[in-house]
């Protein structure tokens, strides 16, 4: 990895492209986009942010549907030495207006049907150049580009220079910006495309949004490293993919994604004779979903485990002829990263005891945008960042290098002085009869601190006797982590990336104690 030091991202990326520029390199349901288009249309998009004489580091904030031109936006930010700042579409004009103002953009990129408040926040927040680009491609950020060069030469950046800036969810304060520099994206590139065997004749299923790191910097990344065709689907639609399966050899998704593949009766054995890979992360799969997909097809699911922060740190292995992927873990860690998991004082504990995750190495961001307390919060002494995840390593049946997340350390819950982990509870309510999944959560209460609070969703059809699995519970659970109270409700509340908001559920009920 040392030649790829002080290398532009792009760079690294480009050099996995095919010697055939003609080949095809993003198929959608409408077009198809050869290499060499990338490599033009990236330069050209790059040639007019280089035109607006931005500072090297300035930001790019873009909210924008899926398409391959906001993927090219992404290149043409690399090329240009700028830092890309994507943004869930589904952020609202307040969220927007916090990000614009923190983050201090030089450009913002949106639909032309947020103009009407995109174009209010950019002039309150000084930002000059506002750009449209459309669900179909076009917009004004294209015509500007359309007839510049297609020969950029890549700006030269620093291992350490920033890349992008990716804001954290905030479900526990306002959002943070990781600062994501070239060396981290480009050293967790590299380790996945070795790891996860990709080739130039693999074809990825991308149906991800491009605004997280999973569908960006995981998916995207992965094909254009290797030069390997990608299927480009504006989002998850359990009959395209399907239709689209036949023809592919990579995959990656979130839970939900293999769930309803699963509920469609023509998902079969066949359909995924010529896939070598699935992968799911950004949410964990439940054993059930590992089980019953490896029943339908024959294959297992590779669960990995990354955050904004760090991008991809633990994998369950690709090759399984020595160690096989298990259920409900996240394997281990990845070739130059280290895990640990520690007590209150960072002092590693024992194997198969929960404990604070940590983790060392290339891909750990630099910091947090303009939040210097917090970004030294967040590291210990020795240079390890606090991911605020509780993990155990190893376990019954389980090698010593495995990872498996219990839950947030935020979600840890205190009952009458006991530690109780949300995940562990979890584990055994979905395993009785007619549940479909389960979240426990801890709510105020005026004897405990906090009480264990289950809620739970039925498979389709399903009465559930919450006293009888209550009874059932108590044969598997110490007291103090039996959930004082059960509710049954029809689905969990998810954020787009298929995480269950249990933030949402905490500000439901935290008045299910009060008198």
């Amino acid at each position: 990895m040392e030649q790829a030091k002080h290398q532009n991202l792009y760079a690294i990326l480009k050099e996995g492209f095919p010697a055939d520029g003609s080949t095809v390199a993003i198929e959608t349901t409408t077009r198809t986009y050869c290499w060499d288009e990338l490599d033009h249309i990236s330069s050209q998009l790059a040639y007019w942010l280089h035109s607006l004489g931005l500072p090297q580091g300035a930001r790019v904030a873009v909210q924008v549907e899926k398409t391959p031109e906001a993927l090219l936006l992404y290149l043409a930010t690399l090329r240009a030495g700028l830092v890309y700042l994507p943004l869930n579409t589904a952020y609202s004009a307040s969220e927007v207006d916090y990000f614009l103002g923190d983050a201090q953009p030089a450009v913002l990129v949106g639909a032309s049907q947020h103009l009407h408040w995109l174009k209010p926040l950019a002039q309150a927040h000084q930002i000059e150049h506002v750009l449209t680009l459309e669900a179909d491609g076009t917009g004004s950020l294209m015509e500007a580009a359309a007839e510049l060069g297609t020969d950029f030469a890549t700006v030269a950046v620093g291992w350490d220079d920033l890349a992008a800036i990716l804001y954290t969810s905030g479900t526990t304060g306002r959002s943070k910006g990781a600062m994501l520099t070239h060396g981290n994206l480009s050293s967790n590139a590299l380790t996945l495309k070795s790891y996860w065997g990709w080739q130039q004749d693999d074809v990825l299923l991308h149906m991800l949004p491009i605004f997280h790191i999973h569908g960006l910097f995981v998916a995207c990344h992965g094909a254009l490293i290797a030069g390997a065709r990608m299927v480009w689907l504006p989002s998850f639609d359990a009959k395209q993919a399907i239709r689209y399966l036949p023809q592919c050899t990579v995959m990656m998704g979130v839970p939900t994604y293999y769930v309803r593949l699963l509920a469609q009766p023509e998902f079969n054995r066949d359909l995924c004779k010529n896939m070598r890979l699935f992968i799911s992360g950004s949410a964990p799969l439940l054993a059930d979903t590992f089980t019953a997909f490896e029943q339908r097809t024959g294959m297992t699911i590779l669960e990995r485990y990354g955050m904004s922060e760090t991008v991809m740190n633990t994998s369950n292995p690709y090759d399984q002829t020595k160690t096989k992927r298990l259920a409900g873990t996240v394997g281990a860690a990845l070739p130059g990263i280290e895990i640990r998991v520690v007590d209150d004082n960072d002092q590693t504990v024992e194997i198969g005891t929960p404990g604070h995750v940590q983790v060392r190495g290339p891909n750990v961001f630099r910091g947090y945008w303009k939040m210097p307390e917090k970004t030294q919060e967040e590291f210990t002494q020795d240079g390890w960042f606090r991911t605020g995840d509780i993990g155990v390593l190893g376990g019954e049946s389980i090698p010593d290098t495995y990872l498996s997340i219990v839950g947030r350390s935020k979600d840890l819950i205190i009952s009458g002085g006991y530690n109780v982990y949300p995940k562990e509870i979890e584990l055994v309510i979905d395993e009785l009869p007619g549940v479909r999944e389960s979240a426990v959560i801890g709510v105020p209460h005026a004897d405990f601190g906090e009480a264990v609070l289950a809620v739970i969703v039925p498979e389709e059809g399903a009465q559930l006797d919450l006293t009888a699995m209550l009874s059932t519970l108590k044969k598997q659970l110490a007291n103090y982590k039996l959930p004082k109270k059960m509710d049954v409700i029809s689905e969990l509340p998810r954020n787009t990336m298929g995480k269950v908001q249990k933030n949402v559920l905490r500000d439901r009920y935290t008045n299910s104690f009060v008198s």
